[in-house]
């Protein structure tokens, strides 16, 4: 009952400032993956394998290290879940797999054959993810229920605005040494580095959790083998926002791994590290627009018709992109990719919080990765057809491609249809204004 109060009151304390708080770490691991996907790793795949090649190898290196993120995150989900430790249930995960991370990334940039570049991504995403399930738990833990959306909207906004701030300085850094290519390497890594170690500490130091629930656990080896375990009879709504969060972010995923080489190849731009994070920033304001706006309009008229809204835009957008021959309307076009993603993954994120059971927040979180990773991962899959295809005909692969994200983009917002019209959100509200 103790431990009860003490949670309830840290939800009642919770302000303005601690939204920022609890955001800071996944807004270092946002810009990490980000440079990393977009601007560090396919230049690097393109100097250990054949060029004719390229897309396959890359599809094919991100796909392994996010299926290694989307099997790491429930088991350290379930374990944090389980803490007693008096630091606190996420810290010191947070903690423990940012360090492993830091560990291995020099690997990123010292792999002289693909083999070691391979062993090192995945390296990074069994690391990373250590310490990112159990930071997910920060808003059903910290936050009450009936801002759920406000909070989403925070970190995705805090997520969003560091990419947008700070990829445009990779992007620089990397092409301001064209002839040089292990000076900017380094520097790059280093200052991802230096970053994500300054999130890990920000949170660590910043971040007050309060005491977990008294509860009764299964012994450490069942919890393990139920890692992965969803009650869908219980939780139809869950089935279908993982669907429709799997399709969604296959889109995204296939648009963001391919746009430096579809910048390159087809649009013809003279330096595409360049390009290629204008069109990410492009993404990322058009993401900014909309994040917070969307995530508290959920709290208020409800996830499903936000959700609906954001996968018709992207539908549109990408409609455009595939018509484009203009580099200026191919960045128009991402920002309104980047308007509708915001809107999507804030207010999904704000379903997420509302759908996890109690006592099993970081596990239930940790198996939304199933969707996060797991789209990520099969958006990668497109890489060998697109080679493929472009063998046949120039620029036939990309166009592909596009159409295939549309498709994504259709699916995943039927399946937004099929959840229920009145928000799990509305319900919580109620629940927490007559909470003692």
């Amino acid at each position: 009952m103790k431990g009860q109060m003490n949670i309830q009151a840290t939800r009642r304390r919770f302000g303005s400032a601690d939204y920022l708080k609890i955001s800071i770490f996944g807004a270092g691991l946002s810009l990490f993956w980000a440079s990393l996907h977009a601007l560090i790793l396919p230049q690097r795949v393109e100097t250990l394998v054949p060029a004719a090649s390229k897309n396959a190898y890359l599809g094919l290196i991100t796909f392994a290290g996010l299926i290694v993120a989307m099997l790491v995150q429930p088991f350290a989900g379930a374990l944090s879940d389980r803490s007693t430790l008096r630091w606190g249930q996420r810290r010191p995960f947070i903690l423990l797999g940012t360090v492993l991370g830091l560990i291995v990334l020099p690997g990123i940039g010292i792999s002289g054959s693909f083999l070691a570049l391979f062993i090192a991504y995945c390296g990074l995403q069994l690391s990373f993810n250590i310490a990112q399930a159990p930071f997910q738990a920060f808003i059903p833990d910290m936050v009450p229920e009936n801002r759920h959306g406000n909070a989403s909207g925070v970190k995705s906004f805090a997520e969003a605005a560091s990419v947008i701030i700070l990829l445009r300085t990779m992007a620089r850094l990397m092409e301001g040494q064209p002839g040089n290519p292990e000076t900017w390497l380094t520097g790059a890594l280093v200052w991802l580095g230096a970053l994500v170690s300054v999130a890990m500490l920000a949170t660590l130091f910043l971040v007050r959790e309060g005491r977990p629930e008294p509860r009764l656990h299964p012994p450490l080896g069942t919890a393990l083998a139920k890692a992965f375990t969803i009650d869908f009879k219980a939780r139809r709504d869950f089935l279908w926002f993982l669907g429709s969060r799997l399709l969604i972010l296959m889109a995204l995923g296939t648009v963001q791994t391919y746009a430096f080489f579809y910048l390159r190849d087809v649009v013809k731009v003279s330096a595409p590290a360049a390009a290629t994070s204008d069109f990410v920033v492009a993404a990322g304001a058009g993401m900014l627009v909309s994040i917070y706006g969307a995530a508290r309009a959920s709290d208020r008229i409800g996830r499903k018709p936000v959700l609906i809204a954001s996968g018709v835009l992207g539908i549109a957008a990408v409609t455009l992109l595939l018509w484009a021959t203009d580099y200026q309307v191919v960045v128009a076009s991402s920002a309104m990719l980047g308007i509708s993603a915001g809107s999507f993954l804030s207010t999904n994120w704000a379903l997420a919080t509302d759908l996890v059971p109690k006592g099993e927040e970081a596990r239930y979180l940790g198996l939304t990765n199933v969707a996060s990773a797991g789209g990520g991962a099969l958006s990668r899959l497109v890489g060998p057809g697109i080679d493929y295809m472009n063998g046949r005909s120039e620029g036939l692969g990309y166009t592909a491609m596009l159409w295939l994200v549309g498709f994504y983009f259709v699916a995943g917002t039927g399946l937004m249809i099929m959840l229920r019209s009145k928000t799990q959100s509305a319900e919580t509200s109620s629940e927490a204004s007559t909470a003692p």
